[in-house]
């Protein structure tokens, strides 16, 4: 509506509502909601309630059947009065959840619904930093490091912990652990262009003793031991791998090892660590100025909220 041809002023943000925008679910480790601007953090007390919670929210947006939620919940052995119980754990969680006045979770002809809304999710800040990271790395790896470092240290454990025993948490957690090791090994591969490859052979020889069946931290952990002037250890890398792949699963090492065993055999001149790229210094004063810019805006934005919270008091 307009007033003497003047917009009528936007109404004032309500306390539930910035509670809603500060909110953040987490689900990359222990399943949790965290209020960002006090620092606290809810975590639902059992493992049911923690199982629905982090199947709500891996499905935001979607209606998920009673049905589908009664199976994640208590998989082949419901109780006889499973809509109810699952009716009495939404109920309870409904409570547990901040901004009361916001409708988190709705009710619907045959199941339920949670609504994100200004929320935001651990993953989704994950999957961000990860995807910016690894699209930097070719252009500027030690910044592709700085992101994926941060994208990893989001991580608190394993994804979904404690929660991931029905059909939809098991294949989300399976499926975030292993955007976790491609991101974990994008790291390790820009900080070999970095330069770095004495840093990260130990994080590279836990990482195959972890995974051993994964070939990528092999092929890694063999150019940081060859770039470390240790050609027999990186070859016996090779031989370990080859030993683990035909025991476990009667095949031999992929195209991408055997290439890069034949390569150090022959010294390829690949394998030596890439010339460090000059520093763009306009870019880089580019990027503090675009940082600067995103501080003042958000120095504005609290001091606006303030003064919002002292007009409500």
């Amino acid at each position: 509506m307009t007033l003497y041809g003047l917009a009528a002023p936007a109404p004032a943000r309500t306390e539930t509502t910035r509670t809603a925008e500060a909110t953040e679910f987490r689900l990359l480790g222990p399943v949790a909601v965290y209020d960002r601007r006090t620092g606290t953090g809810i975590t639902p007390s059992g493992p049911k309630q923690r199982a629905l919670l982090a199947t709500l929210v891996v499905h935001a947006g979607e209606q998920l059947s009673v049905d589908r939620l009664v199976e994640e919940l208590w998989g082949g052995r419901p109780p006889a009065n499973a809509p109810s119980a699952l009716h009495t754990h939404v109920a309870r969680l409904r409570r547990l959840l901040p901004a009361p006045g916001h409708e988190w979770i709705s009710t619907l002809p045959t199941g339920y619904l949670l609504s994100l809304g200004r929320a935001s999710t651990d993953v989704a800040r994950f999957t961000h930093l990860s995807g910016q990271g690894r699209a930097a790395a070719p252009q500027d790896p030690r910044h592709a490091t700085r992101l994926l470092g941060q994208a990893l240290a989001l991580w608190q454990g394993a994804a979904l912990q404690d929660s991931s025993h029905g059909p939809l948490c098991t294949a989300e957690a399976d499926r975030l652990e292993e955007q976790r090791l491609t991101t974990l090994e994008a790291l390790y591969e820009a900080s070999l262009n970095c330069g770095r490859h004495t840093e990260i052979v130990g994080d590279l020889e836990r990482l195959t003793t972890a995974h051993p069946l994964r070939e990528r931290p092999y092929d890694l952990l063999m150019v940081a031991l060859y770039r470390c002037g240790r050609q027999s250890e990186a070859l016996g890398v090779y031989e370990r791998a080859r030993r683990r792949l035909v025991g476990a699963l009667g095949v031999e090492p992929g195209p991408a090892l055997r290439c890069r065993l034949e390569a150090i055999l022959n010294h390829c001149p690949t394998l030596a660590p890439s010339r460090p790229r000059r520093p763009d210094l306009a870019a880089e004063a580019a990027s503090l100025q675009a940082r600067i810019d995103q501080l003042v805006r958000e120095q504005a934005d609290l001091m606006r909220r303030v003064q919002e919270q002292d007009a409500g008091r």
